[in-house]
């Protein structure tokens, strides 16, 4: 089938168009956050630098400081830095592919995924496993700052963690626009509180850094031991998954030019596998602060980021201002990433969703359905066993993210057996692809096993290197055994017109979509087989029946 329908405009389309009476609610919702497709260059108004602030601004949560003392009191100062550092690498470098994509080309984490070894129903499963990661982190920030309120307005926890819910609503309504705006503005705020204290403190007092580097830990004798290392990196690389938060945002990046090349690329790195540089630093900071605390006040409050802070503040500002400020900070934090999980687990339920039942209810029911997730959790206490939680949970979101660099990295670069540019759409992907699902099963399911202690003690904390090395391995594997087969349905989406422009970048050529009547760029249309025109790609996963999806040829 081939066909070229007549263009609706051309390279520099009109802005993003507003909805018309009686157009349907996935039209209306998507042209603001582009829920289900392709972000277009005529929305992507925003300079990178904006964006870069924007992707670090949902990175400001306390979860970090909690990771880090929980790691550090357990099993030692030494132990705890090189299970960062070790969780912070693996972090950047599969970070490094998937953020590039996004970025490149302006679809997220689960679009990716899609044309990356997974297929178009095989990606519904890691969408679950993100949309777990947002109300897993959403309960553990929630958690953080009902904390903060118990202690600053003497607020039952029950009650911190309803309002710690229901006060992120009203930002995640109105997506990218609003996000922006929050997470610019607040950022300098929270870098100061952050960062001011544990100046203070190493400048009065050096003694704490050396209380700090001699700390041994609950379980250790403060010598390095490879379990413990294994161990403490398996509960940080829980967050390997955060990418896909930072690429929510990175798909709104303005098109790579000649002009802003290095602008551009500093800010991919920065926002996308750069942000775990901080990430890192705060889970060293949360060790610090957790290790002073004892020494000051005794071990009980330590993971508590509220009492670390009001410990740290104790030392360097009169006593009226001290729990004040320490839950400032603990609110801002909270709402700059809760407001990021709100909204990017309501990408992805959605997007499972839709193309699951092939309807579109709405992104605010899938906000809902995430929030209550969340607070189910934070009512159930998740707090106190939060590194049994995160270490199950690293297991699921390695094997997902190694498979899809790997693919990137390996099989579209190197073998060239996987499509260099991504395919989302209906139609031209096969419903399951072997190579990532298989890839992905085989590594998450041999790493579970591996932490249930179900191949013996031994072999428990090495779980995370099994996820990680099964993944990388297989992915290459099964992409040479089918041969790169079950990548692609189809070739050729019936359109001229190239997907990308003289530059790399997605075409700004825009069409009318002959189901919906709204126009969209190229890389979000492909043609229709029974009109003489195209489809988006929201009206083909609502397609019930299937008379616009194109039929497979290869």
């Amino acid at each position: 089938m081939s066909a070229e329908p007549r263009l609706a405009a051309v390279a520099e389309p009109e802005p993003a168009p507003q909805a018309v009476p009686g157009t349907d609610q996935a039209v209306k919702e998507t042209l603001e956050d582009y829920t289900l497709r392709f972000a277009p260059r005529s929305y992507r108004c925003w300079t990178p630098m904006v964006v870069a602030t924007t992707a670090l601004g949902g990175i400001a949560y306390m979860a970090d400081f909690s990771i880090g003392a929980g790691i550090g009191l357990a099993h030692g100062t030494g132990n705890a830095l090189l299970a960062i550092a070790v969780a912070a690498v693996v972090i950047f470098v599969t970070g490094f592919p998937l953020a590039y994509y996004g970025a490149r080309y302006n679809i997220d984490l689960d679009l990716i995924t899609r044309g990356s070894g997974f297929g178009y129903f095989g990606s519904v499963l890691t969408s679950v496993i993100f949309a777990s990661f947002t109300f897993i982190f959403f309960a553990l920030e929630g958690s953080i700052m009902a904390q903060g309120l118990k202690l600053g307005l003497q607020l039952p926890l029950w009650l911190g963690y309803l309002v710690s819910t229901l006060m992120v609503i009203p930002l995640v309504i109105y997506g990218m626009t609003a996000l922006s705006k929050l997470q610019v503005w607040t950022t300098p705020i929270w870098l100061l509180l952050m960062v001011g204290p544990l100046v203070y403190l190493v400048a009065t007092d050096p003694g704490t850094v050396d209380r700090f580097l001699a700390y041994a830990g609950t379980d250790g004798d403060g010598g390095i031991d490879t379990a413990s290392v294994l161990l403490g990196a398996g509960v940080c690389l829980s967050l390997i998954a955060q990418i896909g938060e930072q690429i929510d945002y990175l798909r709104f990046m303005p098109p790579k030019t000649e002009a802003n090349k290095r602008s551009w690329w500093a800010a991919v790195v920065m926002a996308g596998p750069g942000w775990v540089v901080l990430g890192a630093l705060k889970q060293a900071i949360g060790v610090f602060l957790a290790v002073y605390v004892i020494a000051e006040v005794g071990g009980s409050a330590a993971p508590e980021p509220i009492q670390q802070f009001k410990g740290a503040f104790d030392a360097m500002m009169p006593s009226w201002l001290v729990v004040p400020l320490a839950v400032v900070l603990v609110v801002i934090s909270q709402i700059k990433i809760n407001v990021t999980n709100a909204y990017s687990g309501s990408l992805a339920w959605t997007n499972s969703f839709t193309r699951v039942t092939r309807r579109y209810p709405g992104r605010m029911v899938f906000v809902l359905v995430n929030l209550g997730f969340a607070l189910a959790l934070m009512e159930a206490d998740m707090f106190s066993f939060l590194n049994s939680i995160l270490g199950f949970y690293s297991n699921c979101a390695i094997a997902w993210v190694v498979t899809v660099a790997t693919d990137i990295g390996i099989n579209k670069y190197v073998l060239k057996l996987s499509p260099h540019a991504p395919e989302f759409r209906r139609g031209m992907l096969y419903a399951v692809n072997p190579v990532g699902v298989v890839a992905f099963a085989a590594a998450s399911g041999l790493s579970i096993a591996m932490y249930f202690h179900v191949l013996g003690d031994t072999l428990q904390p090495y779980s995370p290197v099994a996820a990680a090395v099964i993944a990388f391995v297989l992915t290459p594997l099964m992409a040479v055994v089918t041969k790169g087969r079950y990548y692609l349905r189809r070739t050729d989406d019936g359109i001229a017109e190239p997907l990308l422009d003289e530059d790399g970048n997605p075409s700004a050529v825009a069409y009318e979509c002959h189901v919906c009547r709204q126009q969209f760029e190229r890389p979000d249309v492909a043609a229709c087989p029974t009109h003489d025109a195209v489809v988006c790609s929201l009206c083909l996963s609502t397609d019930k029946v299937g008379d616009h999806v194109l039929p497979a040829t290869v």
